[in-house]
């Protein structure tokens, strides 16, 4: 199983079995990281200018991990493990119920000096790649063996924590008078 830098496991053998589309990809298909950030690799950004910009996985004989830049972060709205649903409500201090957790960590792979299509040796490239875990998923993969794809439920006190607080979103929702807020005095 994959492990993080300070070796607590991550849930996955192959963090790529779980990875999105790059988020520097454009909806034309073209490579973003190119466009807006050439100057932190000019040869990796000369090589996507001479094909007008193409993303590198555009060829089909190219995988996500074959491309230094490739990066992928989740929007961590539901749980990938449990199921559970984000619930979060405008100016509320509480800690998110899902966090992003990572599969794998980006350590600079334009620094590395690789190129890419490079063949195997660009699979030891570390990207960034992550999905969202509510809390108590994200505890018990970090503090266990759990895993990203076991067959699991919400934890029963996450769902109250959910249900706590679409309770309050619904009581927002919900019309009052100043009357009624303040007082009639107010």
């Amino acid at each position: 199983m994959e492990r993080t830098p300070d070796g607590t496991p991550v849930g996955v053998d192959d963090p790529y079995e779980y990875a999105g589309r790059c988020d520097h990809l454009t909806d034309d298909g073209r490579c973003r990281f190119a466009l807006d950030r050439a100057g932190d690799d000019p040869t990796f950004a000369a090589a996507r200018r001479r094909d007008d910009y193409a993303c590198v996985v555009a060829d089909e004989d190219v995988d996500w991990a074959d491309c230094p830049h490739y990066r992928s972060t989740s929007d961590a709205k539901a749980c990938v493990r449990c199921g559970l649903e984000e619930v979060r409500i405008a100016h509320d201090e509480r800690r998110p119920l899902i966090e992003a957790h990572h599969l794998s960590y980006g350590e600079g792979a334009a620094s590395s000096g690789r190129k890419p299509h490079d063949g195997d040796a660009d699979r030891s490239l570390s990207h960034e790649i992550t999905v969202g875990l509510c809390r108590w998923c994200h505890t018990k993969v970090h503090k266990s063996f759990a895993r990203i794809d076991d067959d699991a439920s919400p934890d029963p006190e996450a769902v109250a924590e959910r249900e706590g607080r679409r309770t309050d979103e619904l009581g927002e929702l919900g019309f009052s008078t100043a009357g009624e807020r303040y007082g009639e005095d107010g």
